[in-house]
């Protein structure tokens, strides 16, 4: 009996001690395989990228940088503006990718690429709408003069073609009907930032061009006339910041007696809203009549841009930081939802949309516009 007993025993012993060394041989297996993986990650070799002014606050995010270096795709990304972007194409500091604001400028970096014998490929994970942030009172003497109409609390709807006709006619504030909030000597103008640098002002050509065309210039000839007579709503402005969020600062900070009509990206707007701060009660946002999707084009050379290409479009992760900064994804109902959580009355479902003209007279409009500002 002792000696079945003592059996047991060892038995027993021997199936602890074996329990014991399996168990420490996994957990020695599985520190190994969590050391390699952060070894690996470690090692991954950056994707160097240029991106616009309105990227950088995604890139920076602690989340996305955490999401990237898990994929073994940490990037390295420095801010060029997009028109600057395409003579990047070729030269010593060339980056594995792009993010280009706006197609027009996407198709510029493509076809530097195509000329400089390089494959390119483009891909659009993030959109915002281009709008005027505006405030009540202004955009109450707007619908009082037909040259605006409520869409719902704190939206309005902006008659491109009637505004721009305004504007070239150089009315006044103080000459509008109801103008007793706003009874200013100023003229009737939208700020943009300099068309010579920014996607943004371009996209307004692209808009107020529309306008006097009565649909999306395609003809040379005309595309050459409306750039010379709109090149005055550039001029009439006069200084002009080279990146939208210099002139959404200035909305932001000093208000409706230095910006009554900003042309910006949606996507700062509804960011600032989601920060908590900064988005007063009068202020509104005023979507032109049409207007127009912008872009963020991912454009990539080499092939690990791909994989982060594909990634931004698939990874959930991602999408709802992109998200959290303002930016339209695929998920209609996750932006609205987004919107009303932080408190900002928007647009979600934009019926009048149009594209920017073609890339070579997109082009030849803005350096028509490029050189009467020079003069």
């Amino acid at each position: 009996m002792n000696t079945a007993k003592r059996l047991i025993g060892t038995l027993a012993l021997l199936a602890l001690f074996g329990g014991a060394l399996f168990f420490a041989l996994r957990s020695n297996d599985e520190t190994r395989r969590v050391a390699q993986e952060q070894a690996a990650i470690a090692s991954a070799e950056p994707l160097r990228g240029f991106i616009t002014v309105e990227m950088e606050p995604l890139f920076k995010d602690e989340r996305v940088v955490k999401a990237l270096a898990g994929a073994r795709l940490p990037v390295q990304v420095a801010r060029v503006g997009s028109r600057d972007m395409a003579t990047k194409v070729g030269a010593a500091d060339q980056p594995d990718f792009f993010i280009a604001s706006g197609v027009v400028a996407a198709n510029m970096i493509a076809d530097a690429a195509r000329k400089a014998g390089k494959t390119a490929t483009q891909t659009s994970p993030f959109h915002t709408p281009l709008v005027v942030a505006s405030w009540e009172p202004v955009a109450k003497i707007l619908a009082a003069n037909g040259l605006a109409r409520p869409m719902a609390p704190k939206v309005y709807g902006l008659d491109m073609e009637k505004l721009t006709q305004a504007m070239l006619a150089k009315q006044r504030w103080r000459d509008l009907k109801d103008s007793g909030d706003y009874a200013v000597s100023r003229s009737v103008l939208v700020s943009t930032t300099d068309i010579r640098r920014s996607n943004s002002a371009a996209m307004y050509l692209a808009l107020t061009s529309a306008a006097l065309n009565g649909d999306v210039v395609s003809d040379r000839t005309a595309g050459q006339k409306y750039a010379t007579q709109l090149a005055e709503l550039f001029k009439r402005q006069g200084f002009q910041e080279n990146y939208v969020n210099g002139a959404f600062d200035d909305y932001l900070a000093i208000g409706m007696g230095k910006t009554p009509l900003a042309f910006i990206y949606e996507s700062q707007m509804l960011s600032q809203a989601q920060k908590g701060g900064g988005i007063k009660p009068e202020m509104v946002l005023m979507y032109p009549q049409p207007t127009i999707v912008n872009k963020l084009v991912l454009v990539t050379l080499s092939e690990r841009a791909k994989q982060l290409a594909e990634l931004l479009v698939a990874n959930k992760t991602l999408q709802a930081v992109a998200l959290e900064h303002g930016f339209r994804t695929g998920d209609t109902a996750a932006f609205a939802a987004a919107a009303q959580k932080a408190g900002l009355a928007v647009d979600v479902n934009m019926n009048q949309v149009i594209d920017p003209p073609g890339f070579d007279l997109m082009f030849e409009m803005i350096d028509i516009v490029s050189r009467e500002m020079n003069q």
